[in-house]
């Protein structure tokens, strides 16, 4: 028994009762995994979860929308794949997509930082400390 906000005790519901995926018997509710796209999408969750500080450190949410990322990132890659061998592809879907997965991310809190890389000067001046040691 666990108990909730509201201070009343809930049973927990037995794993059989539960589906694979909640159990993580399965990657997906249909589908074995295995393919390329499902190999990319497990790469990319894992890739998120770790910008995010972790996969054990956060919430069923944002886990659940890590994974919706992921997603549209791998449909974003197959249609710009699609594009790179010339084929004709639906640019409103992908903009369509594009958006929903930067709102996703602006959602979790992933966001594009500026590198500060050194002035060139800096630069040589590191190369000339290194090579004088």
């Amino acid at each position: 028994m666990r108990m909730v906000a509201d201070g009343t005790l809930v049973a927990p519901i037995a794993a059989a009762c539960r589906s694979r995926k909640t159990n993580n018997r399965r990657l997906f509710v249909d589908g074995d995994g295995r393919g390329p796209w499902a190999r990319r999408w497990r790469d990319l969750q894992a890739l998120y979860a770790d910008d995010l500080g972790g996969a054990s450190t956060l919430s069923e949410f944002q886990l659940g929308l890590v994974g919706t990322a992921a997603t549209l990132r791998c449909e974003l890659e197959r249609i710009e794949g699609r594009l790179s061998l010339g084929e004709d592809v639906d640019l409103d879907q992908f903009g369509r997509l594009a958006g929903h997965y930067r709102r996703i991310c602006e959602t979790l809190g992933i966001e594009r930082r500026k590198r500060v890389l050194p002035s060139v000067e800096d630069y040589v001046a590191s190369l000339t400390d290194e090579a004088v040691a």
